[in-house]
């Protein structure tokens, strides 16, 4: 079975706009690139302020990835930041000596943030699939619930834990090799594996999905069991990356993730879209999150900031989505 993904035409100026449509976020990367340079150069002073940049960014990368797979499948995911935040603060209280302390082995705590990620976004997608509850309820509630429970299994921040653990957070080449590593590897599973020709073939149109063969419910239990197995490394790698985890641990994280998402090309009505684009919004509000941290201006002035980012992701969007029905409805009727 074969999904299309994007339309080629032979030449011309439609084929052209599409491609640019489809790979938007690299000149508007470029372009914010250029604009740091020129009124916030301290961004790119040397090297470790780039590391810093990319470290900085790890996290909510995996929170985006994660989205973006949701997304792709015709999904989505509001619950990625609650379970990343809640799967961090559960194992850290596992491994901490002075709270849980069940065990102590870096492994085992990196087994069980991973696991409880990956095991709360399959519920979601049982709930999803099984139950027919809608996605927007559903993880509008895990959430919620998520982010009150984190907060009820500590108050305080932990900060006691092992090393080893986290390393893998805390080495900024590691962690950025990591993520592009996993960026990789996922984009050649959506575009090179019948797996992930199901989750666009999912998100492209459901019933025709089911009626070539597909089995849906496991397809979107799957689909939202990677998206919390990500989140769960996104929590992993933010507590490598502060080494503590407190409450607020990757709370306001999901709009970013969205925004991210959208701006990197990722359809919000599924079917369309690569993670590559996806990365590529990654690194743009990495760089504009670093850039606005430099220039001093307040935290207020920032959050206001980012919700201006998210507004101009969906009117790109938006803009993006016009201008290719258009295309594409000329072209259906010559």
């Amino acid at each position: 079975m074969s999904v299309v993904t994007s339309l080629d035409f032979d030449g011309g100026t439609d084929g052209v706009v599409l491609t640019l449509l489809d790979n938007m976020i690299w000149p508007i990367l470029a372009v914010a690139v250029l604009g740091a340079l020129v009124f916030v150069p301290q961004t790119f002073t040397n090297l470790r302020s780039i590391e810093l940049l990319l470290h900085s960014s790890v996290g909510l990368g995996f929170l985006v990835l994660a989205e973006s797979i949701c997304l792709i499948s015709g999904h989505f995911d509001l619950s990625v930041g609650s379970i990343a935040g809640f799967s961090a603060m559960f194992a850290a209280l596992v491994l901490s000596p002075s709270n849980w302390a069940v065990f102590a082995s870096p492994v085992a705590g990196v087994v069980t943030i991973l696991l409880v990620g990956a095991l709360i976004g399959v519920v979601n997608g049982v709930f999803i699939s099984k139950l027919g509850i809608n996605p927007f309820l559903q993880t509008l509630a895990f959430l919620i619930i998520f982010e009150g429970a984190k907060i009820s299994l500590s108050s305080l921040p932990v900060s006691d834990l092992p090393s080893g653990y986290t390393a893998i957070g805390a080495s900024a080449e590691v962690a950025v090799g990591a993520l592009l590593l996993t960026f990789l590897v996922v984009a050649i599973l959506m575009k090179r594996t019948p797996f992930g020709q199901s989750i666009y073939a999912l998100g492209s149109e459901k019933e025709s999905a089911r009626a070539v063969g597909i089995d849906t419910d496991r397809m979107i239990i799957a689909v939202y069991g990677l998206s919390g197995l990500f989140a769960g490394v996104g929590g992993l790698m933010l507590t490598g990356y502060t080494t503590v985890v407190s409450p607020d641990t990757a709370s306001g994280l999901v709009f970013p993730a969205f925004a991210a998402s959208v701006i990197g090309g990722i359809s919000l009505f599924g079917g369309r879209g690569k993670v590559s684009g996806a990365l590529g919004g990654v690194l743009l509000l990495g760089l504009v999150q670093t850039a606005l941290n430099l220039s001093g201006i307040g935290v207020a002035q920032i959050q206001a900031v980012n919700g201006l980012i998210l507004l101009i992701a969906i009117l790109l969007y938006n803009t993006r989505s016009n201008i290719r029905q258009r295309i594409l409805s000329a072209e259906a009727t010559q």
